[in-house]
């Protein structure tokens, strides 16, 4: 079973084609939402054993995101109640291209309070966890979650996504320390030109990837919008795929699902271990990509965070 540790919340995406003639109002359309939570959901669609670690609110958006779950085949049993938070809201809007810009409400999110005392208690059943997005910098979530990679990393396949919102937490030194701290302990890396961009402006991406290489974090997976996606092995050379061309209607999800259907590959291949991601050798690292591509490329085709079906794909070969 994967466990996905991070936020969930509610994505608010306005729609100005329905503001009040006086401007007094904006209509709003809420989708649940939060990139652990889509790659938590994009796992179970891809019918994989799909637990969730964060904190919930109890209020009435909170409880909705435990429907959203329940219904979507995610395992909640882990999922930590925070009485006294709320629900984290993202307001939403679209650039020209269709990629999402993001504005946080959550100085009160149940999703940055979760303590070592709600860590989850070792379990066979768990094979593989995942971390990412702003839960890795607010405190004291992060410092939780780090734990439990740590406690993890020689019994589970580690995977990180820092998905980077300075929106959240605008000390970029604080992002580099806390991504730094989770890729020492991870086994496999997925991250954007974006993301890089705004951790490192000055530095060259090649050289802050390979600093992540070692023997342990065997893969580092550099995506790049629509220019495609670079491949990195600690003891080989880069490998560079380009994504078939599809309609984008808007980008919002496309890391996600890339980041569920590379478990989900993994998983399928009997490599989501911790020495998986090493063992994959030229072919298997290719086709690997090119279904996330996929999966990346047919999210991009639908409004929002609808990550694909595990029937919407093609069947990787074992």
């Amino acid at each position: 079973m994967f466990l996905v540790c991070g936020e969930a919340l509610f994505d608010f995406f306005g729609d100005e084609s329905r503001v009040a003639p006086d401007a007094s109002a904006i209509d709003f359309h809420a989708v649940a939402g939060g990139s652990p939570m889509n790659v938590a959901i994009g796992l179970a669609r891809l019918e994989r054993r799909s637990a969730f670690f964060t904190g919930l609110a109890r209020d009435a958006l909170g409880e909705r995101l435990r429907a959203v779950l329940r219904s979507e085949g995610v395992d909640i049993e882990r999922v930590a109640d925070i009485d006294d938070g709320a629900t984290t809201l993202a307001m939403v809007t679209l650039d020209d291209n269709g990629s999402p810009r993001y504005m946080f409400y959550n100085q009160r999110g149940a999703d940055r309070m979760l303590a070592p005392h709600h860590l989850p208690a070792p379990d066979d059943a768990l094979t593989a966890v995942h971390v990412g997005s702003y839960a890795l910098v607010v405190s004291p979530t992060g410092e939780t979650l780090e734990q439990l990679v740590k406690r993890e990393r020689e019994r589970c396949l580690i995977t990180l996504d820092p998905n980077v919102r300075l929106m959240v937490e605008p000390d970029v030194a604080r992002w580099r320390e806390r991504v730094d701290a989770f890729a020492t302990h991870a086994h496999l890396i997925k991250v954007s030109d974006e993301d890089l961009a705004l951790l490192y402006p000055e530095d060259d991406p090649e050289r802050i990837v390979r600093r992540w290489l070692s023997e342990r974090c065997a893969l580092v997976i550099m995506t790049r919008g629509g220019e495609g996606v670079t491949l990195y092995h600690y003891q080989d050379d880069s490998d560079a795929f380009m994504p078939e061309r599809v309609e984008v209607v808007d980008t919002v999800g496309a890391g996600d699902s890339f980041m569920a259907a590379l478990l989900c590959w993994l998983d399928e291949q009997g490599l989501a271990t911790p020495d998986g991601p090493a063992r994959l050798d030229g072919a298997q690292r290719e086709a690997m990509v090119r279904f996330a591509m996929s999966a990346a490329g047919r999210t991009c085709t639908r409004r929002g965070p609808d990550l694909p079906r595990r029937d919407e794909l093609s069947r990787a070969t074992r």
